[in-house]
């Protein structure tokens, strides 16, 4: 449906207000796009019908080289991916879309052995589902990292020492040489730097990062491979980043 039309018939229907607002619905429906891949039509069809009953563009496929193809072509803002598929597997997906673009990515996978999870951490997957898996859980989920992703483009530029940060634009420069961040890895630099010197606990940042209300239940070994890939990153300013055995983590300002 066009904007114009979308809006006549609003303002027909129920007057200005819900014009203004049916407005701003559209613009969100245009702007942000999910790729969902699954070689499974019915887990597709599934996500595909809960996400874009909530507003979402949807583009599906069900397969890695497919997806791979979509990415270039549609740019989407987030994407689904299945773990198992036949040919080009997600784990491929995933380690290909890093090597270039840090667009957020939700696995979505039968496999529950912590390894496989711990793998496509590493290769720069944002977040997991594990299926059977509750739709609106990954709902949820999806509008969590979207939601993190709009309020860091109205943060500002921090520089501490050789590292400068802007999280509006999801860019790091160490020693004026630009690093390269996965959304949810910055999400989590973001959290330990607002903390200004606070320890955050693993199930803080679990919270705070990855949107999970029962913390306990999820593996806070999610957190250590995500610290680990940032102080890899972050190179002569790892150092910022410092443990507290037994606590959690805190990030150190100081010049």
């Amino acid at each position: 449906m066009r904007a114009d039309t979308f809006e006549a018939k609003s303002f027909a229907l129920f007057g200005t207000e819900a014009v203004s607002y049916r407005r701003r619905r559209w613009r969100r429906l245009v702007r942000t796009k999910v790729l969902v891949v699954d070689d499974e039509e019915d887990i597709l069809e599934l996500v595909r019908y809960h996400l874009e009953r909530e507003g979402y563009q949807v583009v599906g496929c069900r397969d890695g080289k497919s997806a791979l193809d979509l990415v270039g072509r549609e740019k989407p803002d987030l994407v689904v991916l299945d773990l198992l598929m036949p040919g080009v597997d997600g784990l491929e997906v995933c380690r290909r879309l890093r090597q270039d673009s840090a667009i957020p990515i939700i696995m979505l996978t039968a496999k529950v052995e912590e390894t496989d999870k711990v793998i496509g951490l590493e290769l720069g997957a944002d977040d997991y589902v594990t299926k059977p898996f509750s739709p609106r859980e990954l709902v949820a989920r999806v509008k969590a990292i979207l939601r993190r992703g709009a309020a860091a483009s109205e943060e500002g530029v921090l520089s501490l020492g050789t590292l400068t940060m802007d999280f509006g634009r999801y860019q790091v420069l160490v020693r004026g040489k630009g690093v390269s961040f996965t959304a949810k890895e910055m999400d989590l630099l973001r959290a330990l730097v607002q903390a200004r010197g606070r320890v955050l606990t693993r199930d803080f940042l679990l919270e705070r990062v990855w949107g999970y209300d029962r913390a306990a239940e999820i593996e806070s070994r999610t957190v250590d491979v995500h610290i680990r890939r940032l102080r890899e990153k972050l190179g002569p300013e790892a150092r910022r980043i410092v443990t507290v055995k037994g606590v959690g983590y805190r990030f150190d300002r100081g010049e």
